[in-house]
């Protein structure tokens, strides 16, 4: 059974790849190496995994604005997120999100929480649905 999650389009394109969820926002700027990928932030939940080509789930971003030039240079080093979901995007991402041409979506009517970390999702920037195979999760 394919699970549909609407939320709203913020950056076009879709993509599909393995879930990483975090409870916590995150900050680019110094919190993630635009070289590897790798989570740097000390106390994260995801600190030491990797956003490459996973679908990074976290309720906003915060720190410097530098963040969206990040999110471009994760790109251009091949180590990005495949897409973002947010509960509430702010300009920083949604921002580095677009340069990248990351496709991303927040608002989505279920919690982060809920979202199964592992799975397989797609998600559609510019329909604003998240997709994936499974039961949906209280």
């Amino acid at each position: 059974m394919d699970v549909i999650i609407h939320g709203r389009g913020i950056s076009r394109g879709q993509a599909t790849a393995e879930l990483l969820v975090s409870t916590e926002p995150i900050s680019f700027l110094s919190g993630v190496d635009p070289e590897t990928g790798e989570v740097l932030e000390q106390g994260h939940p995801l600190a030491g995994q990797s956003v490459a080509g996973k679908v990074l789930a976290f309720p906003y971003g915060k720190g410097s604005t530098v963040g969206s030039y990040v999110l471009y240079a994760l790109a251009r080093n091949g180590v990005a997120p495949a897409a973002i979901i947010n509960e509430e995007a702010e300009p920083i991402i949604a921002t580095g999100a677009i340069i990248a041409g990351i496709p991303m979506v927040d608002r989505p009517e279920r919690p982060l929480a809920s979202l199964p970390a592992g799975t397989v999702v797609t998600v559609d920037g510019d329909s604003g649905d998240i997709r994936y195979a499974g039961e949906l999760a209280d």
